[in-house]
């Protein structure tokens, strides 16, 4: 119980996620709306745009989405992104490895070793000390709520097995 007590304190997102409106105030804000207004998730919201997502993850859901930042994005080898925008399959593949049916919160998150994504394959979850790792991606602010899910912020893009 005290690695849980931990993990959700250092998860603590208000301020350190958005200087904006408080958690009840976004929970009225869909996953997309809430990522756009963050500001930080400008080339997710652009790749989403491209593979034809965004309405997908406005709809009624639930979702769990494993939000990679820009500088997340940035950690790719150059060139990557512009290449995975002209490859929408490649595209897509990668993207829905990031969300996971249902609505999963950090406490829930936490006592998993893997979980099924949209992609249909699954994500490592590993808890060492009080950080949560989603494959090779520290998780780094969780349980931004939105209307339609949770939001969980990772440093790193996760790459699904190759086929």
């Amino acid at each position: 119980m005290n690695r849980l007590n931990t993990l959700a304190t250092g998860f603590a997102v208000a301020a350190a996620f958005m200087a904006a409106p408080a958690s009840a105030q976004m929970a009225e804000k869909d996953i997309v709306d809430v990522a756009v207004e963050a500001g930080s998730f400008t080339t997710l919201a652009a790749a989403l745009e491209a593979a034809g997502l965004v309405e997908v993850l406005k709809g009624e859901g639930p979702f769990t989405v494993f939000a990679p930042t820009d500088e997340a994005f940035a950690k790719l080898p150059e060139g990557t992104v512009e290449s995975l925008l002209q490859d929408i399959d490649a595209l897509t593949a990668i993207l829905t490895y990031h969300v996971v049916p249902g609505k999963v919160m950090a406490a829930d998150v936490v006592g998993l070793s893997e979980a099924a994504t949209v992609n249909g394959a699954n994500i490592n979850i590993a808890v060492q000390g009080d950080v949560v790792m989603i494959n090779d991606a520290k998780v780094t602010a969780a349980d931004v709520a939105a209307s339609n899910g949770v939001i969980h912020v990772i440093d790193t893009v996760i790459l699904p097995p190759a086929n």
